[in-house]
């Protein structure tokens, strides 16, 4: 792990953006909520807010930090058939969040897909 004990706290910011392309179809179920396994951005949001908090936990040598603000934000387009998905992770800290802010992403988009796999299995996660 990187020595950071003489960097100086800062207030740092990051954002990361992904994509889940899907039938049209699929998203138009999204987005009037009716998928059978229930809301899928609230479901998807909670599982990234929980993958931001624990990627010290997740990917080896990344510092454990403590955050100050997850935002996730979903875009749903049903005539292109794409879910996109935006994350803003705050912290107060000697190192940047930008991590976390992949890995909020990455966890939404993969529950994204687990929600709807039994109605769209081709799905594809892209752009992380």
């Amino acid at each position: 792990m990187v020595d950071v004990t003489e960097k100086a706290s800062t207030a740092r910011q990051a954002v990361a953006r992904g994509s889940v392309r899907m039938l049209p179809e699929t998203a138009a179920l999204i987005a009037r909520g009716g998928m059978a396994k229930g809301d899928v951005f609230a479901t998807a949001r909670i599982a990234a807010i929980m993958a931001a908090k624990k990627t010290g936990e997740m990917i080896p040598l990344c510092h454990p930090l403590e955050l100050t603000g997850v935002d996730v934000e979903f875009t749903c387009d049903e005539t292109a058939g794409v879910v996109e998905i935006e994350a803003r992770v705050r912290t107060v800290g000697k190192t940047g969040v930008e991590m976390e802010a992949m890995a909020a992403v990455g966890v939404a988009a993969l529950t994204v897909y687990d929600m709807c796999k039994a109605v769209d299995r081709a799905m594809v996660i892209t752009d992380i």
